[in-house]
């Protein structure tokens, strides 16, 4: 990793949910809480906790040096708005497959 950027992965003990136009499409009391040097912590759902029948695949693809390949998914009037890692990198493997949300609520 590059001199000063750290990640960790850790389980976490929040409530986090996901409510998109009223409709709750994620809710999970055992996400993964990633932080990362210089972005906000992201919290990265088990797929049994999210509604995926309500994401829609895009043919969005973004390269982290540190994470991977990133695959993204959309919800109605919301591109591109829920990623995952199907191969991250072996320091971040714990989130391997699970959803991030750009919008989420810890209660």
């Amino acid at each position: 990793m590059a001199t000063g950027h750290r990640i960790t992965v850790e389980p976490g003990t929040q409530h986090v949910r996901v409510v998109h136009r009223g409709q709750v499409v994620a809710e999970s009391r055992r996400p993964l809480v990633l932080r990362e040097t210089g972005c906000p912590d992201r919290y990265y759902l088990p797929p049994d906790d999210v509604r995926t029948e309500l994401l829609a695949a895009s043919d969005t693809r973004t390269h982290c040096p540190f994470k991977g390949t990133a695959s993204y998914w959309s919800l109605a009037g919301a591109e591109d708005a829920v990623w995952a890692y199907g191969d991250p990198r072996p320091e971040v493997a714990a989130i391997r497959n699970h959803l991030c949300f750009y919008e989420t609520e810890v209660l």
